[in-house]
């Protein structure tokens, strides 16, 4: 929030879609390093039968986010991966398409 020159509590956060859960398969790399400092984020992976780990970006976001103070986070229910009729997926289709992300600050 220092870099932003504003209160956490301040903010908003809206986490728009992303791959979810049921779809994105990180290694056991990916995951040591989302989760070093922050042993609860252990929770966001879930082993699967290949010997990696499921992870979910929405609760690794809404978890780094509220530990710097921002308590308003919205948003982070559809899967780019799942909803082929709405969203890209490089994973799903192995091209790319172009989606955006806003931020704003009000005055």
């Amino acid at each position: 929030m220092e870099a932003l020159q504003v209160a956490p509590e301040r903010l908003v956060a809206w986490l728009g879609p992303a791959i979810g859960p049921e779809h994105f398969e990180v290694g056991a790399e990916v995951r040591e390093a989302l989760v070093k400092g922050d042993l609860g984020a252990e929770a966001a992976f879930v082993p699967n039968a290949r010997g990696r780990f499921m992870a979910d970006l929405n609760a690794l976001a809404r978890r780094r986010l509220a530990a710097l103070g921002v308590s308003r986070i919205y948003g982070g229910g559809h899967c780019t991966y799942a909803e082929q009729d709405r969203y890209f997926s490089h994973r799903r289709d192995g091209v790319t398409g172009r989606q955006a992300t806003l931020i704003w600050l009000e005055p």
